[in-house]
């Protein structure tokens, strides 16, 4: 495999979960209350900053000579399948929502920093890029974490 294909399947590895996140986070949006209007904007806000992930990413992959992926991961798909099962039996109240969501937001951390610890060489511009995607999807992660927090002393 020559330099360019491992990085583009590193990039694509970082599509595919930012895929599964636009899934997760639409499931969400739709699965939570009416009136939950906070969490609702706060989903779409999260799916369209992995839109732009995407849309970064799919061009980095591009610039390398390849194809880049439109699919999820597997292990997004079983996540999006334990979401499912879950939700089924614990209904789709704000904190099962958000606990599930604080899931997804590990995996997405995870795959970023499998991609930065690849042994892919990566220009500074594409780790840079990497890095950014990162911290943002960090901060998103806190967010998350934050609303499960509010949410688990409030039912508490």
């Amino acid at each position: 495999m020559t330099n360019n294909e491992s990085l583009a399947e590193t990039l694509n590895d970082l599509v595919k979960i930012n895929n599964d996140r636009i899934e997760g986070y639409e499931k969400a949006e739709n699965q939570s209350e009416s009136e939950d209007v906070d969490l609702k904007a706060t989903f779409k806000k999260m799916a369209d900053q992995s839109r732009k992930y995407v849309a970064e990413l799919t061009q980095a992959v591009g610039q390398l000579g390849e194809k880049p992926s439109t699919d999820t991961t597997v292990s997004g798909k079983v996540y999006r399948a334990w979401m499912a099962v879950k939700n089924t039996v614990t209904g789709h109240d704000r904190h099962s929502i958000l606990s599930t969501c604080e899931y997804g937001e590990d995996a997405a951390q995870k795959a970023y920093n499998e991609a930065l610890e690849t042994d892919a060489e990566m220009s500074a511009e594409t780790r840079q890029m990497i890095m950014d995607q990162k911290n943002s999807l960090k901060t998103s992660h806190d967010l998350i974490k934050k609303y499960r927090d509010t949410q688990k002393a409030v039912a508490s």
